[in-house]
C-alpha cells in the first residue's frame, strides 16, 4: 500500500532532475571532450540516466558532440561519444553581471581609449597575480600548473591540467578553462584574454602559449605549458 509518505511530489523530482542536468553540463564543462559512461563514473549514476540528460541538453543545445577521435576507451561498433559546452552552454554558465561589466568597459574605453582598457585588464591580473602566488608553492613545474588549475577552477574556471603527446625537447602540458565567467566581457573586449595569458607567465615562470578562448569561439580556453623549464618560485610561493 503506498502512503502520501511515498510520493515524491513531482516538483521534488524536476528539481532533482534539473540539479544534476546542471552538474553533468559543469562536468562537461570542466572536463570534456567527456564521454557518458566517463560522467557516469564521476557521478555514481547508470550510464542510461547521463545519457538522458546529455541529450536533453544536445536538444536544449548546451552541448554537442565533439568529432576528435581517440576520446574514451576503445569498445566494439561505434565509437564512444565525446561531449562539449556549446557557446549557448556557456551562456547558461555565466554571470549575469557580465553585462554590467561590458557597459563599464565600454564607457572607459570611451574616456581613455584602448590604452585604458589595457591599462585596465594588465591591473586586473596584477591583482591575479599577487593573490594566487601564495598558492602556488610548488617548484616542479607540473606541480605548479596543478596548484593553477585548482586556484582558478576555486574561481570558476572548471581549469585542468592535461599531458600532451608531442615531439618536443621540452615536455609540455595544456591548461585547459571548460568555463570562463567573463566570457561575454572577453568577446568584446579581448584584452582581458591577452593580460590573462600574461599573468599565467608570470605565475608559472614560464613561456606559455594561447591556443585558444572561448571568447574566440572554442569549447574551451586552451594554454600551453612548457613543463621542462623550473619557474622562479620560492617553495612559500612569493614574487
Amino acid at each position: 500500500m503506498t502512503t502520501h509518505a511515498d510520493v515524491v511530489p513531482d516538483t521534488t523530482v524536476d528539481e532533482y532532475a534539473e540539479s544534476t542536468r546542471r552538474r553533468v553540463l559543469e562536468l562537461v564543462a570542466s572536463d570534456g571532450p567527456v564521454t557518458a559512461a566517463d560522467l557516469a563514473a564521476r557521478l555514481g549514476l547508470t550510464s542510461a540516466g547521463v545519457r538522458r540528460h546529455l541529450a536533453q541538453l544536445e536538444e536544449d543545445g548546451t552541448i554537442t558532440v565533439h568529432a576528435t577521435p581517440g576520446i574514451g576507451p576503445v569498445r566494439r561498433g561505434r565509437p564512444a561519444r565525446a561531449y562539449v559546452v556549446t557557446a549557448h552552454g556557456q551562456t547558461e554558465l555565466h554571470d549575469a553581471y557580465s553585462d554590467i561589466a561590458v557597459q563599464a568597459l565600454r564607457h572607459l574605453r570611451a574616456a581613455a581609449g584602448e590604452a585604458g582598457v589595457a591599462s585596465f585588464a594588465a591591473q586586473r591580473f596584477d591583482d591575479v597575480v599577487e593573490r594566487l602566488s601564495p598558492l602556488l608553492t610548488a617548484t616542479d613545474p607540473e606541480e605548479r600548473a596543478a596548484q593553477l588549475a585548482a586556484a582558478l577552477s576555486d574561481d570558476g574556471y572548471a581549469a585542468s591540467v592535461r599531458p600532451v603527446a608531442a615531439a618536443t625537447l621540452v615536455p609540455i602540458a595544456q591548461l585547459c578553462q571548460g568555463h570562463c565567467p567573463v566570457q561575454h566581457v572577453a568577446e568584446e573586449f579581448p584584452e582581458l584574454c591577452e593580460a590573462e595569458a600574461r599573468a599565467f607567465a608570470e605565475l608559472l615562470g614560464t613561456h606559455v602559449q594561447r591556443l585558444a578562448t572561448i571568447a574566440g569561439g572554442a569549447h574551451a580556453c586552451v594554454t600551453n605549458l612548457p613543463l621542462g623549464i623550473a619557474p622562479n618560485a620560492t617553495p612559500e610561493g612569493t614574487r
